[in-house]
């Protein structure tokens, strides 16, 4: 009985041979990418969402256009679309005006392509938080001669805040299992780093058990974190407990 749990430490060892190390650096590079997209996603969401609420035709439509789209086509095929579709856009690009082609990098792609995902999830989140907002807050400041950007800063965001952060929550966790599509493209995080450690052991089982107890971890990790900003976003406010 005792060698069998022998093995199992020496398969999950942080030094080769064991694989627990490579399993790490993949579960390290899988919260990179998420939080680059996640940053990536919030900046774009946040523009998209006040530029629909502008009340600009154009933007409006391009927006929907870009939400519906997005939502509408499964995340693999836009990976996969966006990675090949870009790059080749980007070199064609620059042999136009005869600079050399370029290899974008992995990480650099990973991000950029989820990110620009979860920019429209993010646009429709953060719209409907700001549609939120209680429209007398927003008249008492202009009647008290706020401008926009401290309107922004004082009245919409410290009220947008507790009402988008539910939805962020949960697109920060779709993302965490999202990164594991960009496996597809080359790009070495935790799904793929399973994959390696399995085909190169025979041990698929124990590695994909292990992969989805980093997946739980850094899952239950985010919901304290995030529980923690909900509280200080919250403060003051009164909550059913």
């Amino acid at each position: 009985m005792s060698a069998p749990q022998q093995g199992i430490l020496d398969l999950l060892a942080l030094h080769p041979p064991g694989w627990g190390g490579t399993l790490l650096a993949g579960a390290a590079s899988t919260i990179a990418i998420s939080a680059g997209a996640f940053a990536v996603g919030l900046v774009l969401g946040a523009g998209g969402a006040f530029a629909k609420l502008s009340g600009n035709r154009l933007l409006v439509r391009l927006l929907n256009l870009y939400t519906t789209a997005v939502r509408a086509i499964p995340e693999l095929i836009l990976i996969v679309g966006l990675y090949y579709a870009g790059m080749d856009g980007l070199n064609r690009l620059l042999a136009a005006v005869s600079i050399p082609a370029v290899e974008i990098n992995g990480f650099v792609a990973a991000v950029a392509v989820l990110g620009f995902v979860q920019g429209a999830y993010m646009t429709e989140v953060l719209r409907g938080a700001v549609l939120a907002i209680p429209a007398g807050q927003l008249e008492a400041a202009k009647a008290f001669g706020m401008r926009p950007m401290l309107r922004l800063r004082r009245v919409i965001l410290p009220a947008l805040l507790p009402n988008a952060l539910p939805g962020l929550a949960n697109l920060w966790m779709s993302i965490t299992k999202d990164s594991a599509l960009v496996a597809v493209v080359g790009y070495q995080e935790l799904a793929l780093a399973t994959r390696l450690a399995g085909a190169s052991t025979k041990h698929y089982f124990l590695f994909f058990l292990a992969s989805a107890l980093i997946y739980l971890a850094i899952t239950l990790v985010s919901n304290v974190v995030f529980r923690l900003i909900e509280r200080h976003v919250r403060r003051g406010q009164h909550t059913l407990a």
